[in-house]
This record gives structure tokens, C-alpha cells and sequence, in this order.
């Protein structure tokens, strides 16, 4: 019990002496950058934020829907899956800003593309 009395004094006089030396070390705010400065790089998902969403298949949709509304995909990668009965066959069509996965003949996922090598994001898919 002694023990404990001993260590609460001293351990808040550590955090309010660690929130003075924190206070101590702030920079002034001259050199600090500017809120209006704009950044150079971007997010893949912050891009994808920014973005309208109408402007990708929604979950559920066909096969038939998605060729009907976006056209012709670029590529259509090689189906994956499938070997056995729980495990469904997964299709992959690639659109120039977004490819998008199916499961059987549904939309289950749609996935943004890099706009360009710069932007940080995931890789390509694998074919």
C-alpha cells in the first residue's frame, strides 16, 4: 500500500513535467508551413473519396448490367477459384479508371486503379 501512495506522486509529477518540456519544444508558428500549401502527392483512397461514386458498378450488379453500362471491358483477366464448391469462381474485368470483381455473375467489389505511377495505391491485379 505505501508503495503505491509513493509512485502516484511520482508519476504525475512525470506526465505534468513531460506536458512542459512538449510545451517548451513546439516550434514558433512563423516556421511552421503554411495550412493553404498544397500537397503533391496523393492517396489512391483519397482520390477515390473525391470521386463520384456513380461513376463505378454498385455491389450486386450483373454481368450484363456493367458491359451494358460501361461498355466493353479493356481486359478480362483469367477466372480464379473454383476448384471446389465453397470456394466460387471469382471474374475479373479491367476498365481503364477501375476493375471489378465478380463472384459467379455478380458485382461483389470494385477496386479504383492508379491514375498514374506517382500515386500510392494497390498493385495491378495479377493475371
Amino acid at each position: 500500500m505505501k508503495v503505491r501512495i509513493a509512485i502516484a506522486p511520482m508519476f504525475a509529477l512525470l506526465v505534468l513535467s513531460g506536458a512542459a518540456s512538449a510545451q517548451d519544444t513546439q516550434p514558433a508558428a512563423e516556421t511552421q508551413p503554411a495550412a493553404t500549401e498544397v500537397r503533391k502527392d496523393t492517396l489512391l483512397i483519397e482520390r477515390v473519396q473525391e470521386e463520384n461514386k456513380a461513376a463505378m458498378p454498385t455491389r450486386g450488379q450483373t454481368m450484363a448490367q456493367v458491359e451494358a453500362r460501361y461498355g466493353a471491358p479493356t481486359d478480362k483477366l483469367d477466372p480464379r477459384g473454383g476448384q471446389k464448391r465453397q470456394w466460387p469462381t471469382i471474374n475479373r474485368w479491367v476498365y481503364p479508371a477501375f476493375t471489378v470483381y465478380f463472384e459467379k455473375s455478380r458485382v461483389i467489389d470494385v477496386v479504383a486503379n492508379k491514375a498514374d505511377a506517382q500515386e500510392i495505391g494497390p498493385k495491378p491485379p495479377v493475371k
